[in-house]
């Protein structure tokens, strides 16, 4: 049986990530895909190096992020900013809540890289660290392709020691990831219009897609206004990465 919004709380508070089955109609996925299409087809092309990532450069099939999706498309931003988002943030964080960004995360058929064990509050930089995703499956995914892979409970054992990965777009994963991490984890199996909504801190991961099909979701991102931004730390964080991804070709 699906998961209701208030059963997905106490779920969410005690794994630090929670799968709210069916939370988007099946005519609604393929709104979304199609307004996604769109968007790939007339606003990426326009879009700076830094908002549109690839496994190849010159590839474009190879296209698995997408950055600030509601700041260029208002049917975007309308989806991010929905009561019913923002709402769930608002109960689940348990703060009021500000609008982040939305990305797309996409793994191309057979060519989708693994993401290596982080947790997001390393990136966001945020104090405290109040802050969730909620992340939207447009497809089906599955230990094949790449679903989220969540240590339960990480969520509330601080944050791990982070250090430069050589992953694009998750360039940072942790370095003590152990047997007893692995042991923890959970695979989050989502079909089509299922939600997941997890924790900044909750330490999670995904494989390869080793698969036929595409694994595409869209992350909705909320941060608690009690949560103060390290505008100087994040800003000098950017600078080092996006120089480090250019000099080795990768944007």
């Amino acid at each position: 049986m699906p998961i209701d919004v208030h059963e997905g709380k106490s779920v969410f508070d005690r794994n630090g990530f929670a799968i709210l089955e069916s939370f988007i109609s099946p005519d609604e996925v393929v709104d979304i895909t199609d307004h996604l299409d769109e968007y790939i087809k007339k606003i990426v092309p326009t879009l700076s190096v830094n908002e549109a990532l690839y496994e190849d450069k010159n590839a474009p099939a190879t296209l698995f992020r997408l950055e600030n999706m509601g700041k260029h498309d208002s049917y975007f931003n309308a989806i991010l900013t929905s009561p019913r988002f923002m709402e769930m943030a608002a109960l689940y964080l348990e703060d009021e809540i500000d609008a982040g960004g939305m990305e797309l995360f996409a793994k191309a058929p057979r060519i989708g890289n693994p993401t290596p064990p982080h947790q997001d509050g390393y990136y966001i930089m945020r104090n405290p660290p109040v802050a969730m995703t909620f992340w939207i499956a447009i497809d089906r995914a599955d230990e094949d392709n790449g679903c989220l892979c969540y240590v339960k409970g990480s969520q509330r054992t601080g944050m791990r020691p982070h250090n430069m990965s050589n992953t694009l777009g998750f360039s940072q994963g942790i370095i003590d990831y152990n047997e007893q991490d692995t042991a923890l984890e959970a695979k989050a199996v989502i079909n089509p219009g299922d939600v997941i909504a997890h924790h900044c801190m909750v330490v999670h991961r995904t494989g390869a897609n080793r698969t036929d099909r595409p694994r595409r979701a869209l992350g909705c991102v909320y941060f608690g206004k009690s949560a103060k931004l390290d505008i100087e730390g994040q800003t000098a964080y950017r600078k080092v990465l996006f120089e480090k991804w250019e000099n080795e070709g990768k944007i």
